[in-house]
């Protein structure tokens, strides 16, 4: 099994998909082992002192003007995990709390927090042992961490609350750490705040939408070439030249990834035949440009998330030089902001991928395609509610673009006044990923099903390799009415399982 390291640097995007997706087992570098203690002694050190210092000796938040004496401090540690674990509603998905658990994992690391080395081993144990601690979809503002969140996680630590095993069953935590051998930890000095204060949650899902997203712009180049050929249109507007004096790098990507599907087609530059056309309408001739900036926007997103992974979310945090120092480093803006940008971009893409589909169902506009494509228009219906289907996803998807980070709503007794939203902006994003792989899902049905009733005309080979893999997938093509659902369920499964892209690639070698 695919093993991680922790140090003290950061992780990789890659390292947070090993063990949220992939069940990749964690270990600890020594050099991390000697930064925690290294900080714990500081921390040792300050808590001895009879002057207070916030997240050692005080109270936290509204109530951090209280000094807490020393024999009341561990019972400090447990009372904030058990009052800040007041999540509610549905539970969250394993793979977004392992990534939660995976990056606070991955600051008490760093060497800044002051948590001691058995502590971060047991987070490791617990992760290994494929204990996934039962979080709740609503409990955080994003500010202060994910605080709600992380209290879930950290209670599970303390052998408490309720937990997933390995099997898929939830049991008490106490028990499922008694299965694995593993002892609750009994938390010391800011301990249990440094569990809880994290952007951890919010950019677990960032990460793992980018890798999504990332997929699903590259399929959805591939959905607009077939849509493109089916339409008969012309493809000298993915001219590299034309890309060149418009220098935006994604951009000239999609072009170039529509070009290599299209290349050798039959099916294009017949937009001047029997009904001439100076131009393809803008869902088709504006394809690039459109996910281009979408591909550009996930560009700054992936640059946001590998600074946010560099980083050490914590307050107050140990410094080198020995002080402990309260800080705004939680604040969840960063990340907040892109997120909401993100899902911006996604609904667009998801919005000019329905408009060509329902271009490629209307007789009027299809240049020649049967009403709807169906076998007998009229006694078939063909895709027509599909494409009610695409449209309903769509307007979804408008709906969560909303941003989440332009809202703010003050707690803690107005100590917590300005607060990011990103733990929403991440929820909501995660459900627009979801719906944009069934929106591309359906246009390829559709493009696919329009391609091959261009009898006489071939279409490219990776658009014919894309049409072949399709099919053996148990997407059925053109023919009388049948039961839809069970074909978009297939479509959806094939785009979801990046076997789109992968049907290109073995025709044009990697897309862009």
């Amino acid at each position: 099994m695919h093993t991680v390291v922790v140090g003290t640097s950061g992780v990789t995007a890659s390292d947070v998909l090993a063990v949220a997706r992939g069940g990749a087992r964690i270990e600890l570098s020594g050099e991390a082992v000697a930064a925690l203690a290294a900080a714990r002694e500081i921390v040792d050190a300050l808590a001895a002192k009879p002057e207070p210092v916030y997240g050692v000796s005080t109270g936290f938040g509204a109530l951090a003007s209280r000094h807490i004496s020393p024999e009341l401090r561990a019972q400090l540690q447990r009372n904030i995990v058990r009052s800040h674990a007041a999540g509610m509603g549905p539970r969250v998905e394993r793979e977004v709390v392992r990534a939660l658990m995976f990056l606070r994992l991955k600051t008490v690391c760093s060497g800044h927090t002051g948590v001691r080395p058995e502590v971060a081993q047991t987070m490791a144990d617990v992760l290994n042992a494929g204990i996934t601690p039962v979080v709740h979809e609503y409990g955080s503002l994003g500010c202060s961490g994910d605080l709600a969140p992380l209290s879930h996680c950290a209670l599970t630590l303390m052998g408490e609350g309720d937990a997933e095993g390995p099997d898929g069953v939830v049991k008490p935590a106490g028990e499922l750490l008694a299965d694995a051998g593993i002892a609750p930890v009994e938390l010391r000095e800011k301990e249990g705040l440094a569990l809880l204060n994290g952007t951890d949650g919010m950019l677990g899902m960032l990460v793992m939408a980018l890798a999504d997203l990332d997929m699903l712009y590259k399929s959805a180049d591939v959905t607009a070439a077939l849509s493109l050929e089916a339409l008969l249109g012309t493809d000298k507007v993915l001219a590299p030249e034309l890309h060149a004096i418009r220098p935006h790098p994604g951009q000239g990507a999609s072009a170039a990834n529509m070009l290599a599907v299209l290349a050798g087609s039959e099916l294009t530059g017949h937009h001047q035949d029997d009904a001439p056309r100076v131009q393809d309408a803008y869902s088709v001739r504006c394809a690039p440009q459109v996910a281009g900036a979408g591909r550009d926007t996930i560009a700054h997103a992936r640059l946001v998330a590998e600074r946010e992974l560099a980083s050490a979310v914590d307050n107050p945090v140990v410094l080198p030089d020995g002080r402990v120092e309260s800080n705004g480093n939680f604040h969840g803006a960063p990340v907040a902001y892109v997120l909401d940008f993100l899902a911006i971009a996604a609904a667009d893409l998801g919005s000019i991928a329905e408009r060509r589909t329902d271009r490629l169902l209307d007789k009027n506009r299809s240049h020649g395609l049967p009403p709807f494509l169906a076998d007998d228009a009229g006694v078939d219906s063909g895709l027509m509610i599909a494409q009610y289907t695409q449209a309903a996803l769509v307007s979804e998807m408008k709906r969560l673009a909303v941003p989440a980070s332009a809202d703010s709503i003050p707690s803690s007794a107005m100590q917590e006044d300005h607060v990011s939203m990103g733990w929403s902006a991440a929820r909501k994003l995660r459900t627009a990923v979801d719906n944009l792989t069934r929106i591309i899902a359906v246009e390829l049905y559709a493009a696919t099903r329009a391609v091959e009733l261009r009898e006489g005309l071939a279409p490219a080979p990776a658009s014919r390799a894309v049409i072949d893999a399709v099919r053996a997938a148990g997407v059925e093509g053109p023919g009388p009415d049948r039961f839809l659902s069970p074909d978009l369920a297939a479509a959806d499964a094939f785009v979801r399982g990046g076997h789109v892209v992968e049907a290109v690639e073995k025709v044009t070698g990697p897309l862009r």
